[in-house]
């Protein structure tokens, strides 16, 4: 028997972030003016390496005044990442943006190591964090659809023959062969995500004929989506001072201050640039959001990039739904705790002069600062969807009455002399479908 301990911890791997300052404005006139400054940029994509368990070496922010097809930098840029990895013996360059697989070669070969972009990035920290099934097959779909083009620096035997027929001519090349095979598979996850948006269809119509109202939690990842989500319904989901601690949808229900409940979805966080293979893949889980009967945009205003990052779920919610009523959506102001007294008076000053119906509301989902109101507020906005009725209940209804107590507004009651009770109350449509089908 030998007496050697065999090490089975995965070996760490040394990276080096490097961040291209691209002035997207002189490329695109329609894009964004509020983009993430230039610490905030590096500091996210060394959030994402740590995320992936990264060990995080040394990191750069270089500046791309021309954008060179064949390594994204110019020839003494590529240079200065060089002698960069070698120095902090990196195996691992991450590039904090989006490489052409020709480029993604290049850098290997000029590089002599492993070199992954933004979206390869995200790609395995999904794979690595998605739990459910739905959500492992839209990361897969999202992966294939992302190495589909990268074959020709994946492989490198992709220019051997195989034979087809009995006669051994050339046959197809086995890229040819492996593009078949990925798209087959391809074709093959996005039926089995088909079933699954039928199943969640299913799912939702069984939540209307329950006259609950849902209430989805949007926002840039990290900023107290899942904390809040806890600490509104009591839940335990994972919450994490971490870029995508949680990935599937998680739904749990709200008790509302008079009375009624309602359902809270908890979604996957965004991010920007978010790579255009998962806005697509994830198109499935976000029908939550358009399903939903109120949205809360959660926003981290204690980062000084709070401003750019609602933009970028902005812009995310407008590709994925388009349609989307904006009239049901809710800014939330969250982490107030970690601002200072003046910052948080200037906050609120704010706060009361926001134009529209809807104006934010500030809270601290550590504390509970602020959510007895936002609750108050999710309780009006729901029953305001509602029309008010008149009804008359016999005294031995009482199941009746505390069914328009949990799921309706009570906004008037008398009982008269024969002890009758007569109600005003404010209810959706399905809660008075599934009122009347209790009288039937």
């Amino acid at each position: 028997m030998s007496d050697r301990f065999h090490d089975h911890a995965p070996e760490i791997v040394r990276a080096v972030v490097v961040d291209p300052d691209i002035d997207l404005r002189s490329r695109d006139a329609d894009a964004p003016a509020a983009r993430l400054h230039e610490e905030s940029r590096l500091e996210e994509a060394t959030g994402l390496a740590l995320a992936l368990d990264l060990d995080v070496v040394g990191g750069v922010t270089l500046r791309v005044r021309k954008i060179h097809p064949a390594t994204l930098f110019g020839q003494g840029k590529v240079e200065e990442i060089r002698a960069l990895c070698q120095s902090h013996e990196a195996s691992l360059c991450v590039v904090n943006g989006a490489l052409t697989p020709v480029q993604q070669r290049n850098l290997e070969k000029a590089l002599e190591i492993k070199v992954i972009d933004r979206t390869g990035l995200i790609l395995e920290i999904f794979g690595r964090r998605a739990r459910t099934r739905e959500g492992k097959l839209q990361v897969e779909l999202a992966r294939l659809d992302y190495e589909r083009s990268r074959l020709v620096r994946t492989w490198t035997h992709l220019e051997r023959q195989r034979a087809s027929g009995t006669t051994g001519g050339p046959g197809e090349t086995q890229i040819e062969l492996d593009r078949r095979m990925i798209a087959d598979k391809i074709k093959q996850l996005k039926t089995e995500l088909d079933e699954v948006r039928r199943t969640r269809a299913l799912h939702r119509s069984a939540r209307k004929k329950v006259p609950y109202p849902i209430v989805a939690l949007v926002g840039y990842t990290n900023a107290g989506k899942s904390t809040l989500f806890n600490r509104l319904t009591r839940a335990e989901v994972l919450a994490k001072d971490l870029l995508f601690a949680t990935l599937d949808t998680t739904l749990r229900s709200l008790k509302l201050p008079n009375g009624r409940s309602a359902i809270l979805s908890d979604t996957v966080g965004f991010i920007s640039d978010l790579p255009h293979e998962l806005v697509a893949a994830f198109r499935a889980t976000l029908e939550e959001v358009e399903e939903a009967d109120l949205i809360l945009h959660v926003r981290d205003v204690s980062n000084p990039e709070t401003e750019a990052q609602k933009q970028d779920v902005e812009q995310v919610l407008g590709q994925i739904l388009p349609d989307l009523d904006r009239s049901r959506l809710i800014e939330v102001w969250n982490k107030i705790d970690l601002l200072s007294e003046d910052d948080r008076e200037t906050l609120y000053a704010r706060a009361a002069t926001t134009r529209g119906d809807n104006r934010p509301i500030a809270v601290s989902a550590v504390s509970g600062e602020g959510l007895p109101r936002l609750l108050e507020t999710i309780a009006t906005l729901v029953d305001a969807q509602g029309e008010e009725i008149d009804l008359v209940l016999e005294p031995h209804q009482g199941d009746r009455l505390a069914f328009l107590y949990q799921h309706g507004r009570v906004t008037g009651r008398h009982d008269d002399e024969q002890g009758r009770i007569h109600l005003r109350v404010r209810l959706s449509d399905q809660a008075y479908g599934r009122f009347e089908r209790l009288n039937a």
